[in-house]
């Protein structure tokens, strides 16, 4: 067994287990980390940001436009705290990102004697926010446990985990063997269910199928596509799943469309999703036939009890229901027709839900390319395109989920550019949420990641100004905002600085910086825009 201190051992399991890129700021508890990153260089990239939430919502970024693991690194304290916010959202939206996190030396841990960047309890902490966490207490114990987080972000629900690492175990040297990768074990769930699952789904005189995020962290689009159309099941998909099935499929629809279906339904297939129900299950026990298939066995019944429960990556579990339907199934009509027209109506509703976020978003669509992503942030175009923004090709609407976390939207928008270098990357913020990582720009600059920022501009927290203005008549506080002169920001950190002042003006400007394919900052200059607030928009059937 070769003999490597514990940040070797890290950087070589990491290496092992596929690693090329990692987000991360150095600091003196990480510094035999970095060391042995040096000497990896040529391996992995180790990209650098200007404050730990970046690093968190970058790798969360590269994780879910890839389909690979994000990979973060931060000092322990109050680097792993500005990460959280990140994590929290990577936790809400199962992205699978892998945080490593510095300590203090392991003989002091728990004495509360004020060392620097000391938090009681910090395993404890970070367990709010991930899946499952360690700490190794000798070099030799880091390639195992670092094997053991592979292993949980691919097995069932992918979700954050996290390594902390005291800088006494890294600076230490020791036999070190280093371990095989982690398996990718996919569980295509019960053989009983899946049958009765098929028997319904084959037999149904009107199936739907209700598709969440599991379908994406998956990769199961080309199942779920099978499936759909040998059951001629339209697919309504949360704002987690849009692109799962393209928005030119004659099946797909978004979720706001589920309740105009679920009267005329028989069997609802929910696919990698919570499934929210709340009021507005409109059925009788007994009267419609639900089965779920969820990797995640707590979320399997958690807001709605299903008829069949499936425990299930979607994409095997799709697999082996497609396997199994066709000995079911009966001749259906198409119901392409059906569909366009319940399309054509929601899109003649979404331009008069939000005209101007509607007509702003809809230019973005003109411009982007199908592969393109998008990234939304807390703003009104955002909440917009997350119900309506057409989406073709999958994993290219990015969203912050149900955390709806506040200026996660540029930082993340890097990420997602790291992780696809070819392909072109818009985000969107408005003006608040924007200058939350405002800083980035410079990692935007210092890695030449063309990434187009555009930031709605109403010199406000627009939603909340809105809300004071209308329910509390008037009364409005903390809520504008003094804002820097964006263009001589953008010049300020050596990148493109553009301004539109019309969804017209928005095309010519986002045309020429998507084929200038440099950083890129446009300012688009808005008023008070009607609410369309996460909050009050369906989020289920």
């Amino acid at each position: 067994m070769p003999v490597m201190t514990g940040g070797q051992a890290l950087v070589e399991q990491l290496k092992r287990e596929g690693v090329d890129t990692i987000f991360g700021l150095p600091g003196v508890q990480l510094d035999w980390i970095f060391d042995a990153l040096y000497d990896a260089r040529d391996q992995i990239h180790v990209v650098h940001t200007r404050h730990e939430q970046a690093t968190a919502y970058m790798a969360d970024g590269f994780a879910r436009s890839t389909g690979k693991i994000g990979v973060c690194l931060v000092v322990p304290g109050p680097g792993l705290l500005n990460a959280s916010a990140a994590l929290a959202t990577a936790y809400a939206c199962s992205s699978p990102v892998l945080c490593i996190t510095g300590q203090i030396d392991s003989k002091l841990i728990g004495l509360g004697r004020g060392i620097l960047h000391e938090i009681d309890d910090q395993l404890g902490m970070v367990a709010h926010v991930t899946k499952w966490q360690a700490r190794p207490t000798s070099p030799a114990q880091i390639a195992p446990l670092v094997r053991e987080a592979f292993a949980q972000l691919k097995r069932g629900r992918p979700r954050p985990v996290e390594i902390e690492l005291p800088p006494d175990v890294l600076q230490a040297t020791g036999d070190v063997l280093l371990d095989d990768p982690a398996p990718d074990i996919r569980d295509e769930g019960d053989p009983e269910a899946l049958e009765a699952a098929a028997r319904a789904l084959g037999r149904a005189r009107s199936p739907l199928i209700y598709a969440g995020g599991g379908v994406l962290r998956a990769g199961a689009w080309d199942e779920l596509r099978e499936l759909a159309d040998m059951l001629q099941a339209p697919v309504v998909s949360t704002g987690n799943a849009r692109g799962a099935l393209s928005d030119r499929h004659p099946l797909a629809l978004p979720d706001l469309a589920a309740a105009a279906l679920t009267p005329s339904t028989d069997v609802i297939l929910v696919v990698g999703s919570r499934f929210i129900v709340g009021g507005r299950a409109s059925w009788q026990p007994g009267e419609k036939t639900v089965i779920q298939l969820d990797a995640d066995p707590t979320e399997v019944g958690r807001n709605y009890p299903p008829d069949v429960a499936i425990v299930a990556d979607a994409q095997a579990g799709l697999a082996a229901l497609i396997h199994r339907v066709g000995r079911h199934n009966v001749a259906r009509a198409s119901r392409a027709d059906e569909v366009a027209e319940l399309k054509a109506r929601m899109a003649a509703k979404s331009t008069t839900v939000q005209p101007e976020a509607a007509e702003l978003a809809l230019a973005i669509r003109a411009e982007l390319p199908d592969d393109g992503f998008l990234v939304t942030e807390s703003t009104q175009v955002g909440y917009w395109a997350q119900a309506y923004f057409p989406v073709y090709t999958p994993r290219t609407l990015i969203t912050s989920g149900y955390q709806g976390t506040l200026g996660y939207g540029f930082a993340t928008a890097l990420g997602v550019q790291v992780g696809n270098p070819g392909r072109r990357v818009v985000s969107i913020s408005g003006d608040g949420g924007f200058l939350f990582n405002v800083q980035e720009l410079s990692t935007m600059a210092q890695q030449r990641l063309p990434v187009v920022a555009i930031v709605f501009n109403d010199n406000a927290y627009g939603n909340v100004r809105g809300t004071q203005a209308t329910r509390f008549e008037g009364r409005v506080i903390a809520s504008d905002l003094c804002n820097p002169d964006f263009g001589k920001l953008a010049d300020a950190f050596g990148i493109a600085g553009r301004r539109a002042t019309s969804p017209d003006a928005l095309r010519r400007e986002l045309r020429a910086a998507l084929a200038a394919g440099e950083p890129t900052l446009i300012e688009v200059p808005v008023g008070p825009m009607g609410p369309i607030g996460g909050h009050q928009r369906a989020t289920g059937i």
